[in-house]
């Protein structure tokens, strides 16, 4: 295999389709095992606000790096590293964003099960996507990102 076929992270999975299925579990999950907690109504703005934080810091994410010229398609070859923004307190505020995005929409339909879901994305993420990506990273741009992934969080 050519050096240009393999200039790319092995995700497992994309990672928008991770999200998805999440969401889609959380419902699922609603619709057969309806938690009977009570659902305080601060908690449905709770929502409406993380998926504006969410909303916010994808955008910010996806402009830092398309300002860059690199790319966010984690199959693609990537350019550069990416500093600024809320990369500079997160290796990876898209994925946060989409942590933000499990909790806040089920909330909005008072319920519980994304924020319980939230860890379970979490984890899957770390292991079919950001531990492939890191991996190329290093493999690419070696002591520039080993610098930077010591000074940033993966998450927050």
């Amino acid at each position: 295999m050519s050096e240009m076929q393999r200039d790319h992270a092995s995700v497992k999975i994309h990672p928008p389709i991770l999200l998805l299925i999440h969401i889609f579990a959380a419902f699922l999950l609603n619709w057969l095992l309806p938690l009977s907690f009570a659902f305080p109504k601060f908690l449905i703005w709770v929502g409406y606000l993380l998926i504006l934080v969410a909303i916010g810091l994808a955008f910010s994410a996806a402009g830092r790096v398309m300002k860059a010229h690199t790319t966010l398609d984690p199959h693609g070859s990537v350019t550069d590293i990416v500093t600024s923004g809320p990369y500079r307190f997160s290796r990876n505020p898209i994925y946060l964003s989409f942590v933000c995005l499990l909790i806040g929409f089920p909330f909005i339909f008072r319920t519980y099960w994304g924020l319980i879901l939230s860890p379970l994305l979490m984890v899957s993420l770390s292991q079919l996507v950001i531990k492939h990506e890191e991996a190329y990273l290093e493999r690419k741009f070696q002591d520039m990102y080993s610098n930077y992934k010591s000074r940033v969080r993966r998450w927050l």
